[in-house]
């Protein structure tokens, strides 16, 4: 259970989690290697950070929370490989890694899944894998496929840039306090399977964003703002939802050939 000196905060969406039978069964997902580097996003009351921490060649947790940092800090003042950062991740400056193959965990607010998942995308050229417990339902919403109503920018960027998958489901009983929602361990293993073929990465993932921000409309009324669509390129009727993986990154490639400037 927490100290009764740490206080959970609901400005930084503190959920810690305290169960250790469940810590044990995620660090064992993770298989992990005495060579690794590991990445923890958040690691609140280092629960999952005093099982992983002996495992590994080095570990950096990053920890918004001053009172926690500091109180990891003290707990951990004897082992030179864990490093304790006391930073918010979305301000945390990941180059500083010299290392590749960064194995990237969490137990994140669940208010900035997406933030803190664009920014390990952005960085991926570091990274091995993510794995992060979230919200059970923007798991679903991350590994299901088209033409579902769940389809939107998290499954396109999660599957475009990574294999994906839900590891298990994790009831609100490990977690104090209890949050309202269910969660799930997921895990996005990094590959450039796909992404090697995007011309351009930037503007892929604001066609992308664009089209689902407006994703009841086809794709030549979502886009119109921003291009002078040809619809003898593409199949323009279509809706976001309906686009799979590659036909994304065909449509993006289509954009960057034809449309070089984009309208301002």
């Amino acid at each position: 259970m927490p100290r009764p000196d740490i206080k959970p905060k609901q400005s930084l969406g503190q959920n810690f989690l305290t169960d250790k039978n469940i810590a044990l069964k995620i660090v064992h997902s993770l298989q992990l290697d005495k060579e690794d580097t590991v990445l923890e996003i958040g690691p609140g009351l280092g629960v999952l950070t005093k099982i992983v921490q002996p495992k590994v060649r080095k570990l950096v947790a990053v920890e918004i929370d001053r009172n926690l940092a500091a109180m990891l800090e003290e707990q951990f003042s004897e082992c030179p490989n864990c490093e304790i950062v006391q930073s918010d991740f979305l301000q945390y400056n990941m180059s500083d890694f010299k290392e590749k193959n960064i194995r990237v965990i969490g137990n994140i607010p669940y208010n900035i899944t997406s933030p803190i998942l664009f920014k390990i995308i952005d960085n991926r050229s570091a990274v091995k894998d993510l794995t992060m417990l979230i919200q059970k339902e923007v798991a679903q919403r991350i590994v299901t496929r088209p033409n579902t109503k769940d389809y939107g920018i998290l499954a396109v960027f999660s599957q475009t840039f990574a294999e994906v998958k839900i590891l298990m489901h994790v009831p609100s009983t490990v977690f104090s306090p209890k949050p309202k929602v269910e969660s799930s361990l997921v895990r996005w293993v990094f590959t450039e399977e796909y992404a090697q073929d995007i011309l351009d990465i930037e503007l892929f993932k604001k066609i992308v964003r664009q089209a689902f921000g407006k994703r009841r409309k086809m794709l030549r009324n979502s886009l119109r703002e921003f291009f002078e669509l040809n619809t003898g390129i593409f199949d323009y009727t279509k809706r976001p939802e309906q686009l799979d993986i590659k036909e994304w990154i065909g449509f993006a490639n289509k954009m960057k050939a034809i449309i070089p400037v984009q309208k301002e």
